[in-house]
């Protein structure tokens, strides 16, 4: 059986949060399968929790060279991914996207037809669901006006195309296909041992119930069956070689991004939060609040507005050190700026 504390320790290993680690952003995007972007800027922070010397421009540079993109991915949420993630990983995805949609029940619409037509719109020029509802509106003039484009979310491959998310930029959320955007096309025969092997080496130890909770995927226990893994009691299932830290290793204190995939993307997420403290870092319309780390685990929140960094505690803490984190946060993120550090 491994510890509770142990669990803990493998999983901050593994997210890149024992230390930061001097490692592409690109090559950290691609070894944490993702990073959940339901806001622009999210990724920004949590590339710089992790990284040594990380610069925004870094990751700016490679959404606009379209070596990243932001997708609807895993549990249904925009993603931040490697484009050759986003080509392999959106086919799997996609059965757990077409049921959502069958869920919404809009029925009197071929939906192929408005995916035919979508794709059409969309790769002549990306366009907001604003603008696009209208044009599609006319091809469909007996349909409720916003149901094409709720079919396009869930049925066709589509990125968020920049300046959206570019550090420093504005601009709502503009739609373009995956295949117009990076001019390949989805892999035909993507592996789901091989996802789930991503998973884990991201994010495990975990339960079947802990890989269906992140991917939003569900009938895994065919393909965990015929994985090469190791037993740690209590329905927890690991890589043989993957890192399990003793679980006195020290874990820094940590200002963790707002929808960190670290607070979401287990059944069981007590090995880094408490029910009740979930509570508080998930609100009721599902905004998910920036985290602070304590000895691995989750003791408060953090909001940031420009030069300032305000911290509510959920109980005594390391003023000292959540402070010089506070700080080295604001110079990130507001260089030049008067950085000041509030404490509810």
């Amino acid at each position: 059986m491994i510890s509770q504390r142990a669990l803990n320790r493998a999983t901050l290993a593994r997210q890149l949060l024992l230390r930061r680690h001097a490692m592409s952003p690109l090559r950290a995007i691609e070894h944490l399968v993702g990073l959940q972007a339901q806001t622009p800027f999210a990724p920004y922070f949590g590339l710089w929790s992790r990284l040594e010397s990380f610069e925004p421009k870094e990751l700016a540079d490679l959404l606009l060279g379209r070596e990243v993109v932001r997708i609807t991915l895993m549990r249904g949420t925009v993603h931040l991914v490697s484009a050759a993630d986003c080509l392999a990983i959106r086919p799997l995805i996609q059965p757990m996207l077409t049921r959502a949609l069958t869920a919404r029940r809009l029925e009197g619409l071929d939906h192929e037809a408005v995916v035919a037509e979508g794709r059409a719109l969309l790769t002549e020029r990306p366009l907001s669901v604003k603008a696009m509802t209208p044009l599609l509106a006319e091809r469909f003039p007996d349909a409720d006006p916003s149901a094409p484009p709720v079919i396009l979310r869930w049925l066709l491959p589509m990125v968020q195309v920049p300046p959206r998310a570019v550090w420093g930029k504005a601009g709502d959320a503009v739609l373009t296909p995956v295949e117009a955007w990076l001019g390949r096309d989805l892999e035909p025969s993507p592996d789901p041992q091989a996802l789930l092997t991503r998973y884990l080496a991201a994010l495990g130890p975990a339960t079947v119930a802990d890989m269906q909770a992140w991917s939003g995927l569900t009938g895994l226990r065919a393909s965990v069956a015929r994985m090469d893994l190791v037993d740690l009691g209590g329905g927890l299932l690991d890589l043989p070689d993957a890192p399990r830290p003793d679980e006195d290793t020290p874990a820094p204190v940590r200002l963790v991004a707002p929808f960190d995939n670290l607070v979401l993307s287990h059944a069981d997420r007590t090995r880094v939060i408490s029910d009740e403290h979930r509570k508080r870092v998930i609100t009721v319309n599902g905004q998910v609040h920036g985290t602070v780390l304590v000895d691995g685990y989750v003791r408060g929140i953090w909001k940031r507005t420009a030069a300032t960094v305000t911290v509510t505690l959920f109980g005594p803490g390391p003023r000292e050190e959540i402070e010089a984190e506070a700080l080295a946060l604001l110079a990130f993120a507001e260089p030049g700026g008067k950085p000041v550090v509030r404490f509810d």
